[in-house]
């Protein structure tokens, strides 16, 4: 792995950080980058966790990091959903963050949703925004499409005995300390499955969730990471959790 960081701020400066795995996504960034920057509080950074994309997001993001406060970590080729995240959370913590922010990179997720995200974070240890909350949505899914997510999340609510609405939503803001007490070492999920597991075993650890309604939106540009095998290691993965 290789880490390129640019301009004056000093490492473990800013106190929140937004973690961004991308693969394939030359269309979204730029504009997803800028807009989180807008939406951050000051003094924030985000990190581009990148798998070595072969459509040159790897190098739009180096170029964003020499005008903006981005620091990107290059990974040496595709190697799941998780690891990027695993590996971009300990590349913050070890920077200093405070809080950790996550979101897809395909504009899914609202950028403008992240001062909600981080003001909500002052009530809880984790917040999540939640399509399945009174005030959620999602747009422009087909009718399959959304009864797989809705039962999806539906199904690990059940299988697990927890409340969280939306299990299986990957927009979230995680206080350190949440992340330094689920140890990150010991997930074994890929996939969307991670934000299953994540979100479990910090309710497990005892610290609050909070879900905050967002609406989330089919991607921009690009193909979906979706498929087949995800929802089947959500699937079977799921019952191991609250066996452990």
């Amino acid at each position: 792995m290789a880490d390129r960081s640019a301009g004056t701020q000093a490492a473990g400066e800013s106190q929140a950080w937004l973690v961004l795995p991308t693969f394939n996504e030359a269309g979204n960034l730029e504009p997803l980058v800028r807009d989180a920057v807008a939406n951050l509080p000051s003094g924030s950074k985000v990190l581009i966790v990148d798998d070595n994309s072969p459509d040159g997001t790897g190098e739009i993001a180096d170029r964003l990091a020499e005008e903006l406060p981005v620091e990107v970590l290059h990974r040496s080729g595709k190697e799941g959903l998780a690891s990027a995240y695993i590996a971009g959370f300990k590349y913050v913590l070890a920077r200093g963050a405070e809080l950790v922010l996550q979101m897809d990179a395909d504009f899914s997720h609202d950028p403008r949703d992240l001062r909600r995200l981080v003001e909500a974070s002052e009530r809880a240890d984790l917040v999540l925004g939640s399509r399945y909350v009174p005030g959620g949505a999602v747009e422009d899914w087909g009718p399959v499409r959304r009864a797989i997510s809705r039962g999806g999340s539906t199904y690990a609510r059940l299988t697990l005995g927890v409340e969280v609405k939306d299990l299986t939503g990957g927009f979230k803001c995680f206080h350190r300390r949440v992340l330094e007490s689920i140890d990150l070492n010991r997930i074994s999920s890929q996939g969307y499955a991670f934000q299953v597991e994540t979100t479990y075993r910090t309710l497990q650890a005892g610290f609050r969730v909070l879900e905050i309604p967002i609406v989330f939106r089919d991607r921009r540009v690009g193909s979906s990471k979706m498929s087949r095998a995800i929802v089947l290691e959500a699937a079977w993965r799921v019952p191991l959790l609250r066996m452990r």
